[in-house]
């Protein structure tokens, strides 16, 4: 199973969702990518998993969508809706593949509201983990 994550900068939410789903299924492929790669991952993102003992599966660089070969991943999670329709215009054909998780993006939050962000990636790569694939 091979799932990208798609997110704004590839700084927060993306890399965040790759790292823990790369704790909980080492026999998966996960990846991220953003849009607009411009800072690097962030610092609350190393925290938050190394609390999780996820940190050492952390990328070190964003990647941009566009570096990705979006035919080789069998699910592509979108943060956002636009997210997708990014995607789609990379590649069309990828149209079965998406899902749109409705992550709002912590960039302008602080403190306990970036934490619920993390937390409800958290829990939803939890339950996609839980699939078998």
């Amino acid at each position: 199973m091979k799932v990208l994550f798609v997110c704004s900068g590839n700084a927060h939410r993306s890399p965040l969702a790759e790292a823990l789903l790369q704790k909980l299924k080492p026999n998966w492929k996960a990846d991220s990518a953003g849009l607009h790669v411009a800072i690097p991952v962030s610092e609350e993102v190393r925290e938050y998993l190394k609390k999780e003992s996820a940190e050492q599966y952390l990328k070190n660089t964003p990647e941009n969508l566009e570096s990705k070969q979006l035919k080789e991943y069998d699910l592509i999670v979108a943060m956002e809706q636009r997210h997708k329709t990014a995607v789609l215009i990379q590649c069309p054909e990828c149209k079965d593949k998406i899902v749109v998780w409705s992550i709002e993006d912590p960039y302008f939050l602080h403190g306990e509201n970036v934490k619920k962000v993390y937390d409800k990636i958290n829990a939803k790569v939890a339950n996609l983990a839980e699939l078998e694939r």
